[in-house]
């Protein structure tokens, strides 16, 4: 009975092995089957198509063989969204190769340091990035090479520099009958085996080189075919607006499309309102996936406009037409991101209260996923249909979570999870790794109740996390919720000095302008605000005062505010 039961259970660690090996797998089944079909579009640009990704992964394989890159060694990738990024990107994991993605908004030194810490050996790199570079700040790369055309800029071994110079004929020796379906075969990694080497945006401390294995990239596939693929079909077009360097971006607007059959078309221009507006009204993608800032823009151009008139204000009071205009302006909103999508996943960072009861209370498909770059990136989901508003959806397929806090219902504690999801841990920084973990789950540093039915809410992060002066938490987040609802607020951060709290606010200058109001105006405004503020707020949560600053707050690529920046403010 024990030697059946062992077998069992050994064959179910084979079954779980060979679905891990399937990564790569879906990539090459992906490219036989879509060969003839558009698959990356730089918008209002060039179009690769299957065939054409799977052959510039062919050319890439012959540069670094010849360059004499194994699997295991680490490239480097730094650019703008576009075709090529997403073709550099497969051909360095289906080479066996550790992918390193930089996000393009790093200044140089962040850059450099990635590349040296990383101990890349190549670098390809977006013409806006390289300008701003300086080779001799990386002197351990062996070359480097322009992501739109393989050209080499750095050639630092003549291995890689035959290698470039040589490619075409190379590329024609060994497919001397020109390149086809049946050459398709790439490296196949096991999967506890390293794959990319994400490094974190750095809201709270400088970036850390986030280990994924295969595995995780796997199940996160895995994880979007199943909730997604029932409602997208092959051709289905998807606009790449998060930057594929960031895990969410890279795992549900690039990887699992392209694994889908679908054609990913890349804005190559900051997501404005008018840029996606022109967008989806044009390629009516089927899926959405965005930050809260990207949606809460468009809700306060396209929607808050409308609501907010006297005629439509009555009319919502009536009942017998109050349905009929929550209807129109569910259709509306619809009709502004194409009118084409099954839902829109919000993520990334905190997503405004007001704009989220309004989405629900009209019944648009909308819902909020939550995650971290070192869970590559998903932790909670939930469809539309059946998604709690408020929350971050449930635990994600071969996911767990749990709330460290003694009522973990009523209780706020922090977040931890465990699954096929979760890192190896933080590339050459062993304390931190070890900070990470506690008996084996993952300290988010985020945190959170769950309620009796496992829907997750978020309240704030840890390390946000302020103490008033008799010891009550209070969460910033929270606060700034309610004080970016008030008049003429675009975005805020609450700080603390000693035992006082402040607003440090960046208004709607626009706006104000359009209201031929002046400073001394708007600091009357952000008074009133503060007043109204603090009637809502709990004595110790109240603010202390308000500071305007002119420019907008500094973020990264997921749009979180930097709020490490601002925290020692003067007041």
């Amino acid at each position: 009975m024990k030697c059946y039961f062992c077998a069992i259970l050994n064959q179910m660690c084979k079954n779980r092995m060979e679905q891990e090996h399937q990564f790569i797998d879906y990539i090459e089944q992906s490219i036989i089957k879509n060969w003839d079909k558009d698959a990356l579009t730089d918008y209002k640009g060039i179009t690769l198509q299957y065939k054409d990704v799977a052959r510039k992964i062919a050319k890439f394989h012959i540069v670094l063989e010849s360059a004499g890159i194994q699997p295991g060694d680490k490239i480097a990738v730094c650019g703008r969204n576009s075709a090529h990024w997403g073709a550099v990107f497969f051909a360095t994991l289906t080479y066996g190769a550790v992918a390193v993605p930089i996000l393009h908004e790093f200044k140089a030194d962040q850059v450099h340091n990635i590349v040296n810490h990383s101990e890349a050996k190549l670098l390809f790199v977006g013409d806006l990035v390289w300008k701003n570079l300086d080779a001799n700040e990386m002197p351990n790369l062996e070359g480097i090479i322009n992501i739109a055309d393989y050209s080499l800029l750095v050639g630092r071994t003549q291995k890689v520099a035959y290698a470039r110079e040589h490619l075409n004929q190379l590329f024609g020796e060994r497919y001397p009958m020109n390149f086809r379906k049946h050459h398709i075969s790439y490296y196949k990694g096991a999967p506890e085996e390293l794959a990319v080497i994400n490094y974190t945006s750095g809201t709270t401390s400088r970036s850390k080189g986030v280990m994924i294995p295969y595995r995780a990239l796997w199940s996160n596939l895995e994880f979007a075919k199943e909730v997604l693929s029932p409602h997208m079909k092959i051709g289905d077009n998807v606009i790449s607006m998060l930057p594929m360097a960031h895990m969410y971006g890279m795992a549900f607007e690039f990887i699992f499309e392209f694994c889908t059959g679908c054609h990913i078309y890349f804005l190559t221009k900051n997501p404005s309102p008018n840029v996606l507006f022109a967008a989806f009204a044009e390629l009516k993608p089927r899926i959405i996936i965005a930050v809260p800032l990207i949606i809460e823009k468009i809700i306060r151009k396209a929607v808050l406009p409308k609501i907010q008139g006297t005629t439509v204000k009555m009319l919502l009071k009536v009942p017998l037409v109050r349905q009929k205009i929550k209807d129109k302006i569910c259709e509306q909103l619809k009709t502004a991101f194409g009118g084409n999508f099954y839902e829109i996943i919000i993520g990334g960072a905190a997503f405004n209260h007001e704009i989220e009861m309004l989405l629900h209370d009209i019944g648009f498909n909308y819902t909020v996923g939550y995650g971290t770059t070192e869970c590559a990136p998903i932790i909670s989901y939930a469809d539309w249909n059946i998604f709690a508003p408020g929350s971050c959806g449930k635990a994600a397929p071969r996911m767990e979570i749990k709330i460290d806090s003694n009522d973990p219902q009523h209780t706020v504690g922090e977040i931890l999870t465990r699954g096929a999801n979760v890192m190896l841990g933080y590339y050459k920084n062993e304390e931190a790794t070890q900070e990470a973990f506690r008996d084996g789950w993952y300290r988010t540093g985020d945190l959170g109740i769950m309620d009796e039915n496992g829907n997750l809410f978020i309240k704030g992060r840890s390390k946000n996390m302020l103490l008033g002066a008799s010891g009550q938490n209070i969460y910033p987040e929270e606060i700034e919720d309610l004080l970016n609802n008030l008049t003429l607020v675009n975005e805020s951060i609450v700080i603390q000095k000693g035992e006082k709290l402040y607003g440090l606010v960046y208004p709607d200058f626009e706006e104000a302008h359009n209201l031929g109001l002046q400073d001394s105006d708007l600091a009357n405004v952000m008074e009133q605000n503060r007043t109204e503020l603090n009637s809502m707020l709990p004595g110790y949560a109240q603010l202390s005062g308000i500071k305007i600053f002119q420019e907008e707050f500094e973020k990264t690529p997921k749009k979180s505010i930097k709020r490490y920046l601002y925290t020692d403010c003067q007041i």
